[in-house]
């Protein structure tokens, strides 16, 4: 297998061209990662080459001693990236590029290509469904839509706007304690007389209030979180990205530049210690649940809490995503299919002239129906 860099187009996977890619070994053409495999294949002979399998375990990274090493120290690498003048996004691309069709907001733009330093991936998850399953799906999904604008319906039929993207993701794992006070709440029941009219008479009765008795708690919680999932990207809507798990990350892969091979890697920008920021805030909301699991009791009120994290350790990762966007009246909609499971999520346009033909409609019925009437 020769590795060479070389200028190139799309190719049939649906990722722009990387600056790496594999040669094949009897025609000389650009082989290209086959989804679902472990090997490379050549669009124009068919002939494979096997992934070589790496017996190397998935490291998990000391977080705070890789925080005190220096640029050089830490395990880097140098990526050449284009930056979309739309929406901001950084992804793979070859030397030279000047203009190019961003598959995070769907415009076309004109960029430079520039080279930056950033944290090497250690691991990722193929790509496991190719992309005319990607396009089914998708297309699929554009069909449930009621009231979508008709050229989102014929784009869906197309699947050139779909670009394979593999997502940077931090996942991180710690151990925590936490310490807290608070408030344990349990019911009881009173007996109430009242006084109420029946029959034009006042009667008095009685009924059963419930009331809270607190007691005042304290109390320790332990947690061992693992592999808590960030994305590293700000180009994608979180909302839905979130809604595309969970992820196999049990067959996470050793990163190896050929399952890169016909696809583009994005550059993260949310950085490791900004990713743990919010991976800390996935931890409280369990460590939550935890303290009013621990306080019982009917209610539980939280005074305050302090947590302890420790052996906080990182991976790297990316993670394979199939993007389509789509423009509609100057704002753009993102749409998102997971490589592994087929998944799909994204935003949809609501197409106003067809909700008011469809209500006028309603309205028109309705009336000729009174009328008769």
């Amino acid at each position: 297998m020769r590795k060479d860099t070389m200028p190139d187009g799309d190719d049939a996977n649906g990722g722009d061209d990387t600056a790496t890619f594999f040669a094949c070994a009897q025609c000389g053409a650009k082989m290209t990662y086959a989804p679902g495999s472990a090997s490379v294949k050549c669009g124009y002979c068919d002939h494979e080459n096997p992934i070589p399998e790496s017996w190397d375990e998935i490291q998990e990274l000391d977080f705070h001693e890789y925080l005190k090493k220096t640029t050089d120290q830490a395990v880097t690498e140098e990526r050449i990236t284009v930056r979309c003048t739309g929406c901001g996004a950084e992804s793979t691309s070859e030397e030279n590029v000047t203009s190019m069709h961003c598959p995070f907001c769907g415009l076309d733009f004109v960029g430079t290509a520039t080279s930056s330093r950033a944290i090497k991936p250690g691991s990722l998850l193929p790509f496991k469904i190719d992309r005319k399953e990607a396009h089914t799906r998708f297309k699929q999904w554009v069909s449930k839509l009621w009231f979508a604008p008709t050229p989102l319906k014929k784009m869906s039929h197309s699947d050139t706007g779909l670009s394979g993207m593999y997502v940077p993701y931090w996942t991180y794992d710690a151990d925590t304690d936490t310490v807290y006070r608070g408030q344990r709440g349990d019911y009881y029941y009173e007996t109430e007389t009242y006084t109420t009219t029946e029959n034009g008479k006042q009667v008095t009765k009685t009924r059963q209030v419930r009331k809270t008795r607190w007691t005042n708690v304290s109390g320790r919680v332990s947690r061992s979180f693992d592999d808590v999932l960030v994305m590293a990207s700000e180009s994608l809507p979180h909302k839905y990205a979130d809604k595309l798990e969970p992820w196999d990350l049990e067959n996470l892969a050793a990163y190896n530049d050929a399952y890169l091979s016909g696809f583009r890697a994005e550059s993260y920008r949310i950085d490791l210690e900004k990713g743990f920021t919010v991976a800390r805030k996935k931890m409280d909301d369990q460590i939550v649940m935890d303290i009013k699991r621990d306080i019982g009791g009917d209610e539980q009120r939280i005074l305050n809490s302090k947590t302890r994290h420790s052996n906080i350790t990182f991976k790297h990762i990316l993670l394979p995503i199939w993007l389509n966007a789509y423009r509609f009246k100057e704002k753009s909609y993102r749409f998102l299919v997971n490589g592994r499971t087929g998944e799909v999520q994204g935003e949809r346009p609501w197409d106003w002239f067809k909700i008011g033909i469809t209500v006028g409609g309603a309205v028109a019925v309705i009336m000729a129906l009174v009328l008769l009437l």
